[in-house]
């Protein structure tokens, strides 16, 4: 007769071990999808100091051109606006003639801000993604021109316009400026991480022409990036003042041009020409507000990867 073999009881357990509250340094560097970090006191405030200094030389060209000259050359200065903002806004436009500086300033931004997008995202597109024997050295020479001052060609490009006919009118600004080596470069930067050989290789199975596939491929994925191109390239033009003094006529100027005549007298009136500087700083502002989100969109989707 067998016995029976007792049971094998299970260990005894202790009790279980309370969970641990996580550090908080390590708490902060381990974030989850849509968390955020948290600045401190010292962020905010670094923030806030940053933005004043960026405002304050806007708010002191209201503040100047709201007061007459000899309050502006004051010491101290005034720090809140006065009562001729008005008149000096007047003043300033009828010197100047900034109505039909403005308009030739549109056209000129306007045209080569367009023309800079079309042909440097095609070129950079050819550059990022088209496979063509000597790619390399010639991408080479494009980043080597941002190296030649623009003052080396100044003597040959105004002798090329007046040869053309071009002296004075605004071709002669607009067209030498319609494709740059910095918008070529930037195109090919972002596409050569945003737009992937695969998609490329599935239109061109599908039978879609190099017509088709920048337009309906390369230039909706380069859309974010061309926001930014665009901006930068449009308040580049709109600023520009070397070129288009030397180029134009004083009688048909750009807005910088003009605003360079309101402070070319002996003794040019300081609240007048901070006037004029801020009739012409109203459309970049215009610019900025209307187009602000998609260009933070482009520079976001520029920095994030994958």
């Amino acid at each position: 007769m067998t016995t029976a073999s007792p049971l094998k009881t299970a260990p005894e357990l202790g009790p279980a071990p309370l969970p641990t509250a996580p550090r908080k340094g390590r708490a902060r560097l381990r974030l989850g999808a849509g968390q955020q970090l948290r600045g401190g006191p010292f962020t905010y405030a670094a923030l806030i100091v940053v933005g004043l200094g960026s405002v304050f030389p806007l708010y002191w060209t209201l503040v100047a051109a709201s007061h007459d000259q000899q309050r502006v050359l004051d010491s101290p200065p005034p720090l809140v606006p006065g009562g001729r903002l008005w008149g000096n806004l007047q003043a300033a436009w009828d010197q100047a003639h900034l109505g039909k500086a403005i308009v030739n300033s549109v056209i000129v931004a306007g045209c080569i801000t367009a023309a800079t997008l079309f042909f440097c995202t095609l070129a950079g597109y050819a550059f990022a993604k088209m496979r063509f024997r000597g790619r390399g050295v010639l991408m080479t020479a494009v980043i080597a021109t941002l190296t030649v001052p623009p003052q080396l060609s100044v003597v040959p490009l105004f002798m090329m316009m007046s040869d053309i006919g071009w002296g004075g009118k605004l071709e002669s600004v607009i067209f030498p400026t319609l494709v740059g080596a910095f918008g070529v470069f930037f195109m090919r930067q972002y596409l050569l991480e945003a737009l992937p050989y695969e998609l490329i290789e599935a239109a061109k199975v599908d039978g879609a022409s190099n017509i088709r596939i920048v337009w309906n491929i390369v230039l909706p994925v380069a859309r974010p990036a061309m926001m930014v191109l665009g901006m930068l390239t449009f308040v580049q033009a709109w600023n520009d003042f070397f070129w288009p003094f030397l180029a134009l006529n004083q009688e048909d100027p750009t807005i910088q041009v003009a605003l360079g005549q309101l402070s070319a007298s002996y003794t040019p009136d300081q609240s007048i020409v901070m006037a004029g500087a801020l009739i012409s700083t109203l459309p970049l502002l215009l610019v900025f507000v209307v187009f602000g989100k998609q260009i933070v969109g482009g520079i976001m989707a520029g920095a994030v990867k994958g």
